[in-house]
């Protein structure tokens, strides 16, 4: 059997295991990216959830020394959710990414790679492998594109001409020498609707990405969220879509063929309130199969906090003063006093003021003082 033959069966098997789009290009580094990445941490615009160092993450030499070829697969996932609860007065919701619909993405690549490499391996014995999904140190988005699945966008995702941008991306770097596919020559051209609609300003332009600035990275982290970005999120709880959902290659894209991503409506559009009253366990039972809460509940119930203050949601201020009262974890405490203020304006002066004298932690009182001098 030729390299071509070869390549033809493992396609064809990625095929019937629900791999939706599949590519394949040599081993060399990363040069491009290389340069890229300089000027990306150079401008600070690094995240800091990014793996390993430049050399690791343009060189796959280092990660699979034997390393010959890469195999770029994409799976493609819904942007629809259909019988969506309302978000109404009095039972306001929270929304998940798109990306975090179903069960973690890092569960369903692998499983998809692993039966790709037990086929590979039936075939050939001796061929090396190694998989990698998002937490490995190659730039998924980068061996795509050069594998031929998509040419990356302004809004920094791989177009892909089936699935749009709404696609999950993984890699398995191979010591057998599979012919490479040629990269797709395609561009935004002059459109810039993501680069203009993005909430925050984060694309900086030509698929760069302040990630300092982006929701999906703030909606992330654990700490206070910055004052500016507050009245930005809306009800975000993880991630962000806006800049996928205005780009035009995405029109008429909806992936919703895959039997393992299942879409729970009450979940992916939860009640915020129940977010805040809810205990580990319940919380781990619930979300926990979601790629949306890796970082655990406290941002999500930080998120869904200033979602209430954005929703100025009266009938959840009992609910958030209770958790002012009694969280023990000062960003949830003040967060919530903040939300009060916001909510019930110079109606919280006397509780705000009542409660400021029994404070001491310094960061909840500075809090408790924006809620009431700052409107959203």
């Amino acid at each position: 059997m030729n390299r071509h033959e070869f390549k033809q069966k493992v396609i064809d098997y990625a095929h019937s295991i629900g791999i939706d789009e599949i590519g394949f290009t040599h081993a060399e580094p990363f040069h491009e990216l290389r340069e890229k990445l300089v000027d990306y941490h150079a401008n600070g615009y690094a995240s800091g959830f990014e793996k390993g160092t430049i050399d690791e993450r343009t060189d796959p030499k280092l990660s699979l020394d034997s390393a010959q070829s890469i195999i770029s697969i994409a799976v493609g996932y819904p942007n629809r959710l259909p019988d969506a609860p309302k978000s109404r007065k009095g039972e306001r919701r929270g929304l998940f990414a798109r990306a975090s619909w179903g069960v973690d993405y890092h569960t369903l690549l692998n499983c998809r790679l692993e039966k790709l490499e037990a086929y590979i391996s039936s075939l050939d014995p001796s061929i090396e492998m190694k998989s990698m999904v998002d937490t490995g140190v190659m730039s998924d988005r980068e061996v795509a594109r050069r594998s031929g699945l998509g040419y990356i966008g302004k809004n920094g995702f791989v177009i892909n001409p089936n699935l749009g941008t709404y696609s999950y991306l993984g890699e398995m770097l191979t010591s057998y020498p599979f012919p490479p596919d040629e990269e797709l020559i395609d561009s935004c051209g002059d459109c810039n609707l993501c680069v203009d609609r993005c909430p925050t300003g984060a694309l900086v332009g030509n698929g760069q990405l302040n990630s300092q600035k982006c929701i999906s990275y703030l909606t992330q982290t654990k700490g206070f969220l910055p004052d500016e970005y507050r009245g930005k999120i809306g009800n975000r709880l993880y991630g962000c879509d806006t800049c996928q959902q205005v780009c035009p290659r995405n029109k008429g894209i909806n992936t919703d063929h895959h039997d393992d991503i299942v879409l729970e409506p009450e979940i992916l559009k939860p009640e915020l309130t129940g977010l805040l009253e809810i205990s580990n366990r319940e919380f781990k039972e619930t979300y926990g199969h979601l790629a949306g809460v890796w970082r655990g509940k406290k941002p999500i119930q930080r998120n869904a906090i200033i979602a209430l203050a954005h929703f100025k949601e009266e009938g959840a201020v009992d609910v958030l003063k209770s958790v002012a009262e009694n969280d023990p974890r000062p960003v949830i405490k003040g967060t919530a006093y903040w939300a009060v203020g916001q909510i019930e304006g110079d109606g919280a002066l006397d509780y705000i003021n009542e409660r400021f004298k029994m404070e001491t932690d310094e960061a909840v009182r500075d809090e408790m003082l924006k809620g009431i001098q700052e409107v959203v």
